[in-house]
């Protein structure tokens, strides 16, 4: 067996982003919403509202996104205790995604910038089951339909109008504003309705949308009911709009880091073989004299090791390669990672 170390340019890293349809179904757009009585009789269903491909009586009915609703001072579900004012599950999930995105438990969101902002006392949040997508959500794909009594809305991220990527805490995040494919298309205000801000804000890396009720609220009349200590499945309002509007189109996107390994066996590296048929196992003499000075061995398996000489990794060539004196192979191996 022969060895040969690998020098530094024998080495290459490369990253590609890889996209793919987010649903179970297969189909880039989610067009029929379903919900399971149990899960939302069960303790579960306090906080949030999963919502299924299709039919959840059925074996192949998998959670696709939860609708949460949240609010800062506990209103539209029911309290803990009754004795304590505000503290219910819709203070619960408002402090969750304060804390989980802006990491300070003293701040609050704000939808949109400048002039046109809204500090967000309470929304709604999508959250794409984790299952569903590879490692973000991909900017540009969302397009989301909401349907009121005022009209239809469709909703997608500012990616393509700001492409340069903006942060909350330590998570990237995008407005959520009215157009298509990651942009408002010229729509006047940039895609925010006047004195709402935008209609939220999308954070790709958590699979998460935050959905502004005021905005919407403003423009279709698709309201959120805010009574204290009482369950007013909030969920429900924003999942009826979204049966009505029935398109829920959303991409997954995922970065596929390689290393490249370049192998290379000079015109006099590599040219004999230790296998019985080539070298005599008592004398170690090549057994075909005219193999001496013009061997030829076929390379089928490149392995690479460590200085510990342990076996790290193994190539198989799609076919055998000849090699001899007179030839030079160049092996060009890709690890995915």
């Amino acid at each position: 067996m022969s060895f040969k170390r690998f020098d530094p340019e024998d080495f290459v890293v490369s990253s590609d982003s890889i996209t793919s349809t987010l649903w179970s179904t297969g189909a880039p757009t989610l067009t029929q919403f379903f919900t399971s009585s149990v899960q939302k009789a069960g303790s579960s269903g306090d906080y949030y509202l999963a919502v299924y491909q299709t039919s959840s009586t059925l074996a192949s009915s998998t959670p696709q996104f939860e609708i949460a609703y949240a609010d800062d001072k506990g209103s539209g579900s029911v309290l803990y205790d009754s004795v304590v004012a505000g503290k219910s599950p819709s203070l619960t999930t408002y402090g969750q995604y304060r804390t989980l995105i802006l990491e300070d438990e003293n701040k609050t969101f704000t939808f949109g910038t400048g002039t046109n902002l809204l500090t967000a006392t309470h929304y709604w949040v999508v959250n794409v089951d984790r299952a569903q997508y590879k490692e973000s959500l991909f900017p540009g794909s969302l397009n989301l339909k909401l349907s009121g009594s005022n009209g239809i809305i469709n909703l997608t991220d500012d990616s393509q109008d700001n492409p340069v990527n903006t942060f909350l805490g330590s998570s990237r995040v995008f407005q959520l504003i009215s157009g298509s494919n990651g942009t408002s298309r010229g729509l006047t205000n940039s895609g925010y309705v006047a004195n709402s801000g935008s209609y939220g804000l999308v954070f790709p890396d958590l699979g998460t949308i935050l959905i502004n009720p005021d905005a919407v609220s403003q423009s279709i009349h698709v309201d959120t009911i805010r009574n204290s200590n009482t369950d007013d499945n909030n969920p429900t309002i924003l999942l009826n709009a979204m049966e009505l509007g029935a398109s829920f189109q959303l991409n997954s996107e995922e970065t596929i880091t390689s290393d490249y390994i370049f192998v290379r066996a000079r015109n006099s590296e590599f040219n004999y073989s230790e296998n019985p048929s080539f070298i005599s196992g008592s004398t170690g003499e090549v057994i075909y004299t005219q193999f001496v000075n013009h061997p030829q061995v076929y390379a089928t398996t490149v392995g690479m090791y460590n200085d510990s000489n342990e076996l790290l990794a193994v190539a198989k060539l799609s076919r055998p390669l000849l090699k001899d004196f007179t030839k030079e192979t160049l092996v060009r191996v890709k690890l995915d990672f």
